[in-house]
């Protein structure tokens, strides 16, 4: 019996010798179990990040180096505070705030204490850091804008906060993560990954070397660069053009879906938001609530699309089989209902579709959605079958494009009508929703959705989900979701009356005074209603400027859509833009200086100040 005991305490005191070694060298190795030991101190070597080129392999961003001052708290000594806050250029009272933040994050982990100094501050301090226990500099890369343009595209980076740490354990306090545009939607791919170094410490807090003779430490890997579809050139040229003005330009290849250009106005400077001066910028962005230089508007941006829109009610009447192209409408100098009328521009009359596309006839296109909403039995399947055609094109909904920020737009449903007339306690009509048909009423767009429907009309009945991503440099693949086509409701043949109704628009119609020389334009001249707030009543401004085109009119090469805020009528702003931007692009010069003399010498901020000065609006003028 005495033998079986003993043999027994000798296998159970195995086991548990066995266990406790595995616990010290397994689990109590793991990077979690080592960063909470007191006698470990945990180093980051942080990794290069990816760089940016434009789709003709121009570098946008870079790295420089940058040098963080981090603190420990629990390794923090006394020290002379008032020397030490005269080098960090900070007070006594911003270094205690600074170090309470720190210890309520943790005091084992290391917490910034002053981001990115600069080399002349790194150089004095270096020197110094030897008698600040707890403190020491760590070396990390901050972004270097090689272009002054192109903000909203790349977006920047930021320090992560506290959100950020608890769902990603990933990050720690300091560290820097991708914010807006393509430093966000592609941060993954960008950041790389950190290496790590342990350092053993012994028990005077000092150290000795590294942790298991580096058994556990880790490399940094450098991020992937990637290629952007931007074209820097055109990306510029389009942000001097719309100097002075709000709005954006968006412009796609529509063999492709790749964006060529992304322009909102006013925009900023991306090295505005790099180095020690970054928070006071961006502060200065941020309650900037006037010009709004933050406020992406050719992707947040609602507008109603105006005269642009007729494109799509002629394709979906030429659908619904309500209309064919020989079909002529009268106009007397607008559309009468009731004893309201919306008024039109003098033209010949009557018209059929492609004269009623180049002369931006209301009367033509109220009388074709009004047959498109009484085919069926009542207005509300009307509605909800127009609505089906709309959605095919890529409106009323998010586009699923690579940019992390955006809006759905608005293509109003039965059920939104229904609600409004009190339905079914009051009936309501086709003539209820009239100004759908010219793109007023309920409809709303982003710049980036009348962008891409104008692609769809160029590849006559399909388009590719926009992208920002061309290729990216290592293992990582473009996403399959931008090589698919979209095709919409509406039949191929059906494309080529709009088409050359479009074309038209530039030979005899709305665009005629500024066609640019060789080139086959097809466009399409908006002018947009505009209202607003002030003192709580309901203001018309000046009306939005907006046009759309494609180029050339076979085999296009690029899509685009221009809106100017507060911009009169299409052809005046909007318009020349667009064909600015389509021959730079196209022929990578300008002929017609006159058109690019008037657009950069303008400026519509006289306008903007309006509701501010009380100056008068201009109403169709």
């Amino acid at each position: 019996m005495r033998k079986i005991v003993l043999i027994a305490l000798v296998l159970i005191s195995g086991v548990l010798f066995t266990a406790r070694l595995f616990y010290l060298q397994v689990y109590d190795a793991s990077p979690d179990s080592l960063s909470q030991n007191s006698a470990i101190k945990v180093m980051y070597d942080y990794p290069q990040r990816g760089y940016m080129f434009d789709r003709n392999n121009k570098l946008l961003v870079s790295n420089q180096p940058s040098y963080d001052v981090m603190v420990v708290p629990k390794d923090v000594k006394p020290l002379d505070t008032l020397e030490f806050c005269g080098l960090l250029k900070i007070t006594k009272e911003e270094f205690k705030e600074i170090l309470r933040k720190a210890r309520v994050y943790s005091p084992r982990l290391p917490s910034v204490v002053i981001p990115q100094l600069n080399k002349a501050d790194y150089a004095s301090l270096s020197e110094k850091m030897y008698k600040y226990e707890g403190f020491y500099i760590q070396r990390r890369s901050l972004r270097e804008y090689q272009v002054d343009h192109s903000a909203n595209v790349m977006g920047y980076i930021a320090e992560v906060n506290n959100a950020i740490i608890e769902n990603n354990p990933y990050y720690q306090m300091g560290e820097l993560i991708g914010t807006a545009g393509v430093e966000k939607e592609y941060e993954e791919v960008l950041r790389g990954v950190k290496g790590v170094k342990y350092i053993q410490k012994d028990r005077f807090n000092r150290d000795i070397g590294p942790y298991k003779e580096g058994l556990f430490d880790t490399l940094p890997v450098r991020g992937n660069d990637v290629q952007l579809t931007i074209d820097a050139t055109l990306q510029k040229y389009g942000e001097e053009l719309m100097i002075h003005k709000r709005g954006g330009i968006v412009a796609i290849e529509p063999a492709t879906g790749e964006i060529l250009a992304l322009v909102t106005a006013p925009s900023y400077d991306p090295s505005l938001l790099v180095g020690r001066d970054r928070s006071k910028n961006f502060t200065k962005l941020w309650y900037d609530t006037i010009a709004k230089p933050l406020y992406d508007r050719v992707l947040m941006g609602e507008y109603p699309p105006g005269s642009p829109f007729k494109t799509l009610t002629a394709l979906i009447g030429l659908h619904e089989n309500v209309v064919d192209t020989l079909d002529t409408f009268s106009c007397y100098r607008g559309y009468r209902y009731g004893n309201r009328t919306l008024g039109c521009h003098s033209h010949p009359s009557p018209l059929a579709m492609v004269s009623g596309i180049a002369n931006s006839c209301n009367a033509y296109f109220c009388n074709v959605y009004k047959r498109i909403i009484d085919k069926y039995p009542n207005p509300r399947e009307g509605i909800d079958h127009w609505r089906e055609g709309l959605l095919s094109f890529g409106l009323g909904d998010f586009l699923g494009y690579d940019l992390p920020s955006g809006k759905r737009g608005n293509i109003p449903t039965s059920k939104y009508y229904n609600k409004i007339h009190d339905f079914p306690a009051h009936n309501w009509s086709s003539l209820a929703t009239i100004s759908n048909a010219i793109g007023q009423g309920e409809v709303l767009l982003t710049p980036m959705q009348m962008a891409n429907f104008t692609a769809a009309i160029a590849n006559r009945g399909y388009y590719y989900t926009p992208h920002i991503i061309k290729n990216i440099i290592g293992p990582d693949t473009i996403p399959q979701k931008f090589k698919e086509k979209h095709y919409t409701t509406v039949e191929p043949e059906n494309f080529k009356p709009v088409v050359e109704g479009m074309f038209q628009v530039y030979k005899r119609g709305t665009a005629s005074s500024i066609q640019i020389p060789g080139i086959d334009i097809c466009g399409k001249t908006g002018t947009a209603e505009n209202f607003t707030k002030i003192n709580g009543k309901r203001v018309q401004l000046t009306d939005h400027s907006i046009f759309v085109a494609f180029a050339p009119k076979d085999n296009p090469k690029i899509a685009i859509a221009v809106f100017v805020e507060n911009g009169y009528w299409g052809s005046r702003w909007a318009g020349r833009i667009a064909g600015l931007m389509i021959e730079k692009y196209l022929k990578g010069e300008i002929t017609r200086t006159d058109m690019e003399k008037y657009v950069l010498e303008g400026s519509l901020e006289a306008e903007y100040a309006k509701p501010y000065s009380g100056q008068p609006f201009s109403i169709n003028k």
